[in-house]
This record gives structure tokens, C-alpha cells and sequence, in this order.
């Protein structure tokens, strides 16, 4: 069995791991599991708008999949975490975003997703965290 490798995300990654005590991915294998990523910045600014909060999640998510040696195109699982717009429904200012997002990075492929619409987050103000599983194929990663 392999055993687990844990990465570290340059810049924010290395605060949280010190502030913290946590990775921001493990790899067993060809698999990486990350843990959810935010819309900041390295100093922990979050985006004004909901949209740059959301592409910067993605950005952050496909930083620390490269160093696990993963990328988008690796990602067969992606859960969103977001604090809804309403009590009835995560809505469609998060999910056009997210989707216009998993189109471009994903290049035609559609991993299984899951939504799920929370109270609160790790950090004030976050609307949005991801989280996702890829599985390496690609053998020069």
C-alpha cells in the first residue's frame, strides 16, 4: 500500500498549516484528496464579488492540486460548499459561476458534484469553498 504524501499550498498554505496543523492535499498513490479551498488571496483577502470569489477558489483549488502533482483534468469528484443566497435555494448567482468554471477547467469532461449550502464557513465572510478528488492517469504526473 502507498503511503500518504501531504502538500502544502505556497503562500496561504504555509500559514494554515502552521496556524492550524493542516495540509491543503494528500496523495496515496495516483489519488489526491484536497482539503476545501476559499476565494483568498495569500494574505487571506477574500474577493469583493461573489464571482472573484469563486474563480479564486477555483485558482487556489488548481494551485494545490499542482503540487500534488494533479490537475483539473485529473478531477472526478468536486464538492462546493456555499452560504446560500436564501434558506431555500444555494442560487444561481453561485451556481452560473461554478458551472461556467467546471466547463472551462474540465475541458468537456463532467465529474460528479456536490452542493451543499452551509450557515457559515471557515473564515468570516466566505461564501464559497471546494473541495475536490482526481485520480493521476497521466504518467509523467
Amino acid at each position: 500500500m502507498d503511503s500518504p504524501h501531504f502538500f502544502v499550498t505556497p503562500g496561504y498554505g504555509a500559514i494554515l498549516e502552521s496556524k492550524l496543523g493542516y495540509s491543503q492535499a494528500v496523495r496515496i498513490g495516483n489519488r489526491v484528496e484536497t482539503s476545501g479551498q476559499g476565494g483568498w488571496d495569500d494574505d487571506f483577502v477574500l474577493r469583493e464579488s461573489l464571482r472573484d470569489e469563486i474563480v479564486q477558489a477555483f485558482d487556489n483549488t488548481e494551485r494545490t492540486l499542482a503540487e500534488a502533482g494533479a490537475g483539473w483534468p485529473d478531477v472526478v469528484h468536486v464538492n462546493s460548499y456555499h452560504v446560500p443566497e436564501s434558506s431555500t435555494s444555494i442560487g444561481d448567482s453561485h451556481n452560473d459561476v461554478m458551472v461556467e468554471q467546471l466547463r472551462e477547467r474540465m475541458g468537456g469532461r463532467a465529474p460528479i458534484w456536490t452542493q451543499t449550502g452551509v450557515s457559515a464557513l471557515g473564515a468570516p465572510g466566505m461564501r464559497i469553498e471546494i473541495r475536490v478528488t482526481a485520480i493521476v492517469t497521466s504518467p509523467d504526473r
